[in-house]
């Protein structure tokens, strides 16, 4: 089970890198060219702004999931590493329950709500037209990835699949 999993959680990074390289490479090239509507044409193209804060909130939420999930993320990994070598199992446990915790409530929850009220509401972006909620689909997705992640990482820690970190 703990092979499939590993390899399912393989098959999820790649995919989910595959992803961020392209948004950052869209976002590249929009503000690349939202730099030279301004300077050469005189006018800046209008959506272009609009497309890069929408690229950076994805490909920061996208990216914080898959810094957690290759165990990136400095955050939880520093303060567990902290304890004597008797209770880092333990809190390495708590710690990702939090963390399971905190995507469940606040990004698939909690995002999940935000996404359907303004689809509710039928909030579009001035400049591009999109629906607002598609935009905030980012926070229910990239929960869903960070709690797909902390349940593979309680499973190597409960396994004991996860060589002990050395002091």
């Amino acid at each position: 089970m703990l092979a499939g999993l590993l390899k399912f959680k393989a098959w999820m990074t790649k995919g989910l890198n595959a992803t961020l390289i392209i948004a950052v490479a869209f976002l590249v090239m929009d503000v690349v060219w939202g730099v030279f509507t301004r300077y050469v044409m005189s006018e800046q193209a209008k959506w272009t702004e609009e497309l890069a804060r929408f690229l950076l909130v994805w490909v920061a939420l996208l990216g914080g999931a898959v810094a957690f999930g290759t165990k990136g993320h400095l955050g939880v990994d520093y303060f567990v590493g902290k304890f004597d070598p008797e209770v880092r199992k333990l809190m390495s446990v708590v710690s990702q329950l939090v963390v399971l915790f905190f995507a469940a409530s606040i990004f698939i929850y909690g995002g999940g709500r935000v996404v359907a009220d303004a689809l509710a509401m039928e909030q579009t972006t001035p400049a591009l037209g999109w629906k607002m909620g598609h935009v905030y689909l980012a926070l229910p997705i990239s929960g869903v990835f960070m709690a797909l992640y902390t349940i593979e990482n309680l499973v190597e820690i409960i396994t004991g699949a996860v060589a002990e970190e050395a002091e």
